[in-house]
């Protein structure tokens, strides 16, 4: 493995060479795929030694895996973190983070507005187990310091949120939290290169890296990024021991294939989303478009200043006007979906393919109307993950859409 010290280098060459170096055995230039489950010992001394963490090693894959560990010292190096714990899904993520940190009698703050799965986590899984939750919105700084208890240990946010693309203060949040509460972000909608959110002064970040960081639509797992020591618990505590959720050797070689183009990607789908969400903007059907890059946008200037390199991400959200000959924005956004014929209906993220999907019948469909409304997650929301296609294209394929309204 090359021992160039990563921070010194730029984040396209980085995101190539780290955790990845040529196969020892053979020299293979791309990581192999260790496919299987468990590992041999020379002697009964040698397994004892490596169970007790005395020698490096591998013993079962659960454990580790040198396909998934490369792909987890790519992602502490992307990050900046010091290490990283991969899952086999994005929720795996979430859930091994909430255990390894989290016991009864503590206290966490949710962001009011997350991705279905994590809504779930926050209003069941974690008040059965004795941990107390509560909502607020994590950019209104005043409401989070309220919100905080004694028993407090963590507030939770994603930063841009699923799915209204609000940008949340990581370095004003972390100040409000100080040293004591641990600070969480899911980036999944702004990876590195676009925001690196450790060192606005977030404690721990986590990726569904069946998203962009993979890229291709063919894999699901995720990642969590931090300080060793966390990502210690997390590893021993959490995603190995409790929840089990490695993800398989191969999802992580397709990962490490997928990650070698992530500049690249993150690049085009930024250009294509600025460009759709103008389109949309200036649309007379349209009567609101949430992205950030937009001047419009109430986290425009909090973005300039936290998101990297004029990069503001390839999701956006937009609802159409509440009369459209005579329907509602519900009825005129379903036959608008229906008759595109680029993008695909479907609630992923971050492929080459563009995609389009209605929140509140979909990806948060199970949070309750009254929460999704004070979130701002509308009947008539419509969100959007802009791909790697024309995007003269795209806009062609909206306008035509919108011709059938």
């Amino acid at each position: 493995m090359s021992k160039l010290d990563w921070s010194n280098v730029d984040f396209e060459t980085m995101i190539i060479h780290a955790g990845q170096g040529h196969d020892p055995a053979h020299g293979a230039l791309a990581t192999p795929i260790y496919q299987t489950s468990t590992f041999c010992f020379e002697t009964v001394e040698e397994g004892a030694d490596k169970f007790a963490k005395k020698i490096p090693g591998y013993q079962y894959t659960r454990g580790g895996n040198p396909t998934t560990r490369a792909f987890e010292l790519k992602c502490a190096a992307m990050e900046g973190g010091e290490d990283a714990v991969a899952t086999a899904s994005g929720m795996g993520a979430v859930g091994s983070v909430m255990i390894a940190f989290l016991k009864c009698g503590d206290h966490v703050i949710f962001d009011n507005s997350v991705y279905g799965g994590t809504n779930a986590v926050a209003t069941v899984n974690l008040p059965n187990m004795g941990i107390e939750v509560s909502r607020v919105d994590t950019s209104d700084l005043g409401a989070l310091k309220a919100a905080i208890k004694p028993n407090t240990k963590m507030i939770y946010f994603e930063t841009p949120n699923n799915p209204m693309i609000k940008v949340t203060d990581v370095a004003a949040v972390k100040a409000v939290a100080g040293k004591d509460i641990r600070v969480v972000v899911d980036a999944t909608f702004a990876p590195p290169p676009i925001q690196h959110v450790l060192k606005l002064g977030a404690d721990v970040v986590l990726h569904s890296i069946t998203k962009y960081i993979n890229g291709h639509g063919d894999a699901l797992g995720g990642v969590v990024v931090g300080s060793a020591a966390d990502m210690g618990l997390i590893r021993g505590n959490a995603m190995t021991k409790i929840n089990g959720c490695p993800p398989s050797p191969f999802n992580s070689y397709l990962v490490l294939r997928g990650m070698k183009t992530l500049a690249l990607r993150i690049e085009r789908h930024c250009q294509n989303a600025m460009a759709v969400a103008k389109y949309l903007e200036s649309n007379p059907y349209v009567k609101k478009v949430y992205y950030p890059g937009l001047e419009s946008d109430p986290s425009h200037e909090l973005a300039c200043r936290q998101m990297e390199n004029g990069l503001f991400g390839g999701i956006l959200s937009f609802e159409l006007n509440d009369d459209v000959k005579g329907m509602t924005s519900f009825e005129a956004g379903k036959k608008l979906l229906n008759n595109l014929s680029i993008a695909s209906i479907a609630v992923s993220l971050g492929d080459p393919d563009t995609l389009i999907e209605h929140p509140a019948s979909m990806t948060h469909a199970a949070v309750s109307k009254e929460d999704r409304l004070a979130a701002g997650i509308t009947d008539g929301l419509i969100r959007l993950s802009v791909g790697l296609e024309s995007a003269r294209d795209l806009i062609n394929d909206f306008e035509t859409a919108f011709a059938t309204i």
